[in-house]
């Protein structure tokens, strides 16, 4: 495809000029052009683009939203400089700015310079687009004839590329998402089957636990260790804690590279991995959904939180809507 395009060249465009000036109703006589008078083409606007399809769409919309909230001062002098390669003082003409425009609900990330804008959208919901748009060759130092555009496409596609040089994110949703689905999902390692560690699931949540307590010891865990600690945490007595189940658990863990086995012996110690995954699995699960989903569904209390009170907002705008389009039932 990328082949296809770059054979859009001045040549190519002149060709389609010149064939349908000679067949379309022509203001020059034949003595003018006979004299040399003949229109010649001149860049009014050119758009230049860089599309990267990505294989997970919602990984790229929620790449582009942290993108978009990490470089809000994407348009400061400073930075536009940087994206255009060309020195920006306190008389350059034009407005350096940075907008957020939202279409609906989809937001694209708009920088200013001159007069010659970019922008940064996720388009149809399958691609980051990166687009420069021309409105005045002169910006450039680059004159209008269409025998320029080879320049105007040199510093159209270098600023796409130098834009997502400059960027900055401070986390990359793909990566926290192979994450997750790495622990949640069966493993299989050297021929090795382990199951999920649903986040959902009270006995991993308990598993999770007991591995923050663990990551501290300096000679790491023996399965003895973890049953005694497990059980409270499930409300079960000691004896309904086999030996055989908590091998089950530490082979899960273990293929799931949240724990590891000492050499030489038969006890584990917590790797970084899991440490991470343990604490933040955890505490979102208990500071942030359990408590979230209280607010939101339990009994209204009488001094209703700022969660609960937006939650009843969003409702009784709804229900209104439906009365509206007399949906109601």
């Amino acid at each position: 495809m990328q082949q296809i395009c770059d054979r859009l060249d001045a040549v190519a465009i002149e060709d389609l000029l010149r064939k349908w000036l000679a067949v379309l109703p022509h203001p020059l006589t034949a003595a003018d052009r006979a004299a040399g008078y003949r229109y010649d083409i001149s860049v009014l606007q050119a758009e230049l683009s860089l599309t990267q399809v990505l294989d997970r769409p919602l990984s790229g919309r929620l790449l582009l939203e942290q993108l978009i909230g990490d470089n809000l001062d994407i348009g400061r002098p400073d930075q536009v400089s940087l994206i255009f390669n060309r020195r920006v003082t306190k008389r350059t003409p034009g407005r350096m700015r940075t907008r957020v425009i939202t279409d609906g609900v989809v937001p694209s990330l708009h920088v200013d310079y001159k007069s010659s804008p970019f922008k940064q959208l996720f388009k149809e919901s399958r691609a980051l687009r990166t687009e420069t748009t021309i409105n005045d060759t002169r910006d450039f130092g680059i004159g209008k004839r269409l025998c320029n555009l080879p320049a105007l496409r040199a510093v159209g596609f270098q600023a796409n590329r130098r834009l997502l040089g400059v960027q900055r994110a401070s986390c990359d949703p793909a990566v926290g998402e192979d994450a997750f689905v790495s622990v949640t999902t069966p493993v299989v390692v050297d021929g090795q089957r382990a199951s999920a560690l649903r986040f959902d699931d009270r006995r991993v949540q308990a598993l999770l636990s007991v591995l923050v307590m663990f990551r501290l010891l300096p000679c790491g865990f023996s399965n003895r260790d973890l049953r005694e600690l497990l059980a409270p945490l499930l409300s079960l007595p000691l004896s309904a804690m086999t030996a055989g189940r908590m091998t089950y658990d530490l082979r899960r863990l273990r293929l799931h590279g949240l724990i590891e086995r000492i050499p030489g012996t038969h006890r584990y110690e917590v790797t970084g991995l899991g440490l991470r995954v343990a604490l933040f699995f955890t505490r979102a699960h208990a500071r942030l959904l359990r408590p979230g989903l209280g607010q939101v569904l339990g009994p209204g209390p009488p001094r209703p939180l700022g969660l609960r009170r937006a939650f009843d907002r969003l409702e009784s705008a709804m229900d209104h809507h439906a009365e509206q389009a007399r949906l109601a039932a």
